[in-house]
């Protein structure tokens, strides 16, 4: 029998009919979500011709990045990070007026239930770099003291880990919550923060090296300030000595977000408790706008 006439589907028609696969969904904005999706997956494989063989190395990936993520370790937020969608979603999410304190990525080292710690503890359980006294306060955009307002804090010490990836660091070393008190004020002690390398032993790590890309973020602390009446903003402090500010590998940095640190000799009187060396300090007020967040859009079930 000949094959003549016989041809292969016609890609915009199998476009057409996967996007209107989703045309009876009842929830308006998931049946938005795919259609669109899958109208621009479609529009990449086309646009760059993807082959059999790297389509079966994307699916390779994906299975390889769910099988290294755990309750420690969130690949697909750092593919997110990477890749610069992360900070696209804070750009179209964040809008706030001129004057508040900006927003960023979260990163993939977020541990929810940080200890309550009081007024000037330190996050440090044990050494982790030069001291580091971070102290202001909380306001609205008028300059009024938000109080009570919470700051959930973690960060990275000097050997480059969070306490998460660190084997040898207590749970909650370097992350803690604190309050404002009466008059909006916040302090802690945390350490000089240091530049650190995204986790690169994995699927995004090898994809970095491939694409002649470094993995490195520079030194920062992140926060979460959250307050009754005000949008929260997610957040870091990054050191202005740092390198990699201009080349941060998730696209993170916001100029209104570098701050210079102040340094101390180990006989000022502010010094940090148990502190016999040199220490650094900064003084940052962090500012809220009125309003309630996003909602969080629930699509039904994920497991």
């Amino acid at each position: 029998m000949s094959g003549d006439g016989i041809k292969g589907a016609v890609p915009s028609e199998i476009t057409d009919q996967a996007v209107s696969s989703f045309a009876a969904g009842q929830n308006e904005r998931l049946r938005t979500v795919m259609q669109s999706l899958v109208k621009h997956l479609h529009a990449f494989v086309s646009d760059v011709k993807l082959t059999e063989a790297e389509w079966a190395k994307g699916i390779e990936v994906l299975t390889a990045t769910g099988e290294i993520t755990d309750e420690k370790r969130q690949e697909f937020i750092l593919w997110s990070d990477v890749l610069g969608i992360s900070m696209l979603v804070d750009a179209l999410t964040h809008q706030t007026p001129d004057g508040t304190t900006e927003s960023t990525v979260l990163g993939p080292f977020y541990v929810a239930g940080s200890p309550v710690r009081p007024f000037g503890a330190s996050i440090a359980e044990q050494e982790a770099g030069v001291p580091t006294r971070v102290h202001g306060r909380v306001v609205d955009l008028s300059g009024e003291p938000i109080v009570g307002a919470e700051l959930d804090v973690w960060q990275n010490g000097d050997n480059r880990l969070y306490a998460v990836q660190d084997v040898n660091a207590p749970d909650d070393h370097l992350r803690g919550k604190f309050r404002t008190d009466a008059d909006g004020r916040y302090c802690f002690y945390a350490v000089r923060p240091v530049p650190y390398p995204v986790p690169d032993d994995g699927p995004v790590g090898h994809m970095l090296e491939a694409a002649g890309r470094h993995p490195w973020r520079p030194a920062h602390i992140h926060m979460v300030v959250c307050a009754e009446g005000y949008r929260s903003v997610t957040t870091h402090i990054f050191d202005a000595e740092s390198p990699y500010l201009e080349n941060d590998a998730v696209f993170a940095v916001k100029p209104s977000l570098i701050y210079p640190f102040r340094d101390h000799q180990a006989d000022d009187p502010e010094r940090p408790p148990g502190t016999t060396g040199p220490w650094v300090s900064l003084e940052l007020d962090l500012v809220l706008a009125g309003g309630q967040n996003a909602e969080v859009v629930d699509y039904g079930r994920t497991h």
